[in-house]
């Protein structure tokens, strides 16, 4: 699972329908433009605000189109329960390549349970897991041990690692290099992430910039350490504008001020981005054509 995987957002329509055709030439778009392969129905997707019907076209429309380039389809599933996250699952097992299953959020359940919910949602379907930890939302942090214990798993090809930082859990989990894909999910980390042996990324940013985190993540398995360092720098004010209000707001507005869906609209809660908050992430993403 080398390289950058492009978290998708949802596209809707001015009246409220999933925009299939905008989801389509985003998803073109992000692998035509180096992807590696895209990520359906994450947090950036909205996936909680959808109707099991909107998934369902969500996941239709991506397997098309990563069928079409010869690429993966990551789809997310889980919630805090693991008969409700085996469910989801099964569902979307079917149309996927492997599911981006969350940590069991909000219970804060003991280490050993999380391994037993993963271990169970693994053994109900045919395809691989990639563990989804990001601790700031989930309210529940795992050690390096565990996070090691958790990549031992069969089911487990991988995890998608949002610690907000380079901490100590996560230089534990590296240094064990037990074989399996460990994916960036913070987008402004992606790059000391892979230099310390990280197998790619999984980044919201790159719907907007694929080709930009497709080339650092080359940078960095070629060994140009200076070009990947310069793509990380030129990157950094992106991925800080994107996400200084509830993403995907700020993401959706420039996807769609560019042409690459029709309407930015989000659901509520969420709220439409401040327009000074749109513009210095667009004034960013344009000045990425001078690095």
């Amino acid at each position: 699972m080398h390289g950058i995987n492009a978290a998708l957002v949802t596209p809707f329509t001015r009246s409220g329908e999933v925009d299939a055709k905008s989801l389509e030439r985003l998803a073109v778009h992000c692998l035509g433009n180096g992807a590696a392969g895209l990520v359906a129905l994450g947090t950036t997707g909205e996936a909680a605000l959808l109707t099991a019907e909107e998934r369902r076209t969500v996941l239709e429309v991506c397997r098309a189109v990563s069928i079409e380039h010869g690429a993966r389809l990551i789809v997310g599933a889980g919630t805090m329960g693991t008969a409700d996250t085996i469910r989801e699952a099964r569902e979307h097992a079917p149309l996927a390549d492997a599911l981006l299953v969350v940590v069991p959020y909000y219970l804060r359940p003991s280490d050993d349970g999380v391994i037993d919910h993963f271990a169970a949602v693994g053994a109900a379907v045919d395809v691989p897991l990639i563990a989804y930890n990001v601790p700031y939302r989930t309210g529940k942090p795992l050690s390096g041990e565990t996070l090691v214990r958790l990549l031992g798993l069969g089911c487990v090809a991988g995890i998608k690692h949002c610690a907000g930082a380079v901490d100590q859990d996560t230089l534990e989990m590296l240094a064990a290099d037990t074989g399996k894909a460990v994916l960036c999910g913070d987008d402004a980390y992606i790059y000391p992430m892979l230099q310390l042996g990280a197998s790619g990324g999984v980044a919201a940013s790159a719907c907007l910039a694929p080709r930009a985190y497709a080339d650092m993540a080359d940078a960095v398995r070629h060994g140009n350490a200076a070009r990947g360092l310069a793509l990380h720098n030129a990157l950094l004010p992106l991925a800080r504008a994107l996400f200084t209000e509830p993403s995907p707001s700020v993401l959706k507005a420039c996807l769609a001020e560019i042409g690459l869906i029709d309407d930015p609209a989000v659901r509520a809660p969420l709220h439409a981005p401040h327009p000074e908050t749109v513009a210095e992430a667009l004034h960013a993403f344009r000045r990425l054509s001078f690095a």
